[in-house]
């Protein structure tokens, strides 16, 4: 059975938390704050294990435990908890202290960088509110009462890709010019043949590394701000959940192969000017100096039912951009249809009533 890691405060021996808007580990009974780095010297082993540092992606730990559930005790209150066996960092759900499990990163690479969340669950919250604000077409109920099932800060695994793209890419693009004269009206439409070659270097494609964390949602969250990022602390996770990866940096390359490939043709894309329209015919994309590191990023995950279906949303706990699907009353939408249609009529009731009396 392994234990369950927490960080407890030198003053009155209550379990800390990292707290987003200070930046730092916050006791909850005695409001004493400490810097990340300062605890680092006042607990060196901070529960991690001995370590071997690997150049490309993350550092070793010691070998871990096998098996998709694993069992945790708390060392504040003895509760024991079950997990499944990608859960790092949690909350103990008799006592509520913050904890990170220690047993269960053993054996996977540990993360390179960390971005600490910026925001907090409050922030997140404001976010989902002004995500559904001046939604006309949302269902009053559903904003009405909306009640949201779940709110969770998660960091999530990612692996981050540097390449260097060798390129040479064939766009079919159009020009398109219109007039008239008293008889007719004319429409010249001109075809070309563009080719664009060259280099263009990416540092940190982000790969998300969970396969509970849907690639859409996750990619519709960035940027990131790598600025922030810090050295790995598992400080940072207390009072958060944590995902280790369960998809290697090996099966990440096909993905991260795929976003460089589209960023790269929407880069040269971006250079053919002065066109009606320009479509990639053949792209050759080659790569080289790939490398990995590791990191986790910060996300606050809201889950909401309704009509019996369950909407998530996702905000990123750095920069607060939120983004979620939304359902559409069906009943607005055609009473908005017939309005519109209704206001197209009349628009051209009236000018066929002009040109008659003209």
């Amino acid at each position: 059975m392994a234990v369950m890691q927490e960080f407890k405060c030198p003053n009155c021996g209550g379990a800390i938390a990292f707290d987003a808007q200070s930046q730092k580990l916050v006791c909850p009974y005695c409001s004493t704050e400490f810097e990340v780095d300062a605890l680092k010297s006042a607990n060196e082993d901070l529960g991690q294990d001995e370590m071997n540092w690997q150049v490309n992606a993350g550092q070793q730990w010691q070998d871990g435990e096998e098996g998709t559930m694993r069992s945790y005790v708390c060392q504040s209150c003895g509760g024991e908890i079950i997990g499944d066996e990608n859960t790092a960092a949690t909350s103990c759900p008799y006592c509520s202290n913050p904890v990170v499990m220690s047993g269960q990163v053993s054996g996977t690479l540990k993360p390179d960088y960390i971005i600490p969340f910026k925001l907090d669950k409050n922030a997140a919250k404001e976010g989902l509110k002004n995500h559904l604000n001046k939604k006309f077409l949302l269902p009053k109920v559903f904003k009405e009462e909306n009640h949201l099932d779940e709110v969770k800060g998660i960091y999530v695994p990612f692996w981050l890709f540097d390449a260097d793209a060798d390129a040479k890419i064939r766009y079919r693009a159009t020009r398109v010019r219109a007039w008239s004269d008293s008889n007719y009206n004319y429409t010249e439409t001109s075809f070309y043949l563009l080719l664009r070659a060259g280099n263009v270097t990416f540092e940190r494609v982000p790969v998300d590394g969970s396969t509970k964390m849907p690639d859409d949602l996750m990619e519709s969250v960035e940027p990131f701000v790598f600025a922030d990022a810090t050295e790995f602390s598992t400080a940072y996770l207390a009072g958060y959940l944590a995902d280790k990866y369960d998809v290697d940096a090996e099966q990440s390359i096909d993905r991260a192969n795929q976003r460089v490939k589209f960023s790269t043709e929407e880069a040269f894309k971006n250079t053919a000017v002065g066109y009606t329209t320009v479509t990639p015919e053949q792209s050759s994309v080659k790569l080289s100096n790939g490398e990995a590191k590791y990191a986790m990023y910060p996300v606050w995950l809201l889950n909401t039912t309704y009509k019996n279906e369950k909407y998530t949303f996702a905000m990123n706990g750095q920069t607060g951009k939120f983004v979620g699907n939304l359902p559409m009353d069906v009943g607005k939408f055609w009473k908005w249809q017939m309005i519109l249609t209704a206001g197209i009529g009349a628009v051209i009731y009236g000018i066929n009533w002009l040109l008659q009396i003209l």
